[in-house]
């Protein structure tokens, strides 16, 4: 159970932080590219991440 419960907040903090880094790089900036660019990665390893870890708690919770 606890390794469902760090994969879950990577996997939150894949969709949230890290585009909101780029975020305030690129109002720093002005250079819209860093979040664009970020944004795709961003969700695809957050996404996956996040369905992988929702499969393995519901596993887990079954087998309780």
């Amino acid at each position: 159970m606890q390794n469902t419960k760090v994969a879950l907040i990577v996997s939150l903090c894949a969709l949230i932080v890290i585009p909101g880094l780029f975020l305030i790089v690129s109002l720093i900036t002005g250079q819209w590219k860093f979040f664009l660019f970020s944004v795709p990665p961003a969700l695809f390893a957050g996404l996956t991440g996040l369905n992988l870890t929702i499969r393995q708690i519901k596993i887990e919770r079954k087998s309780v």
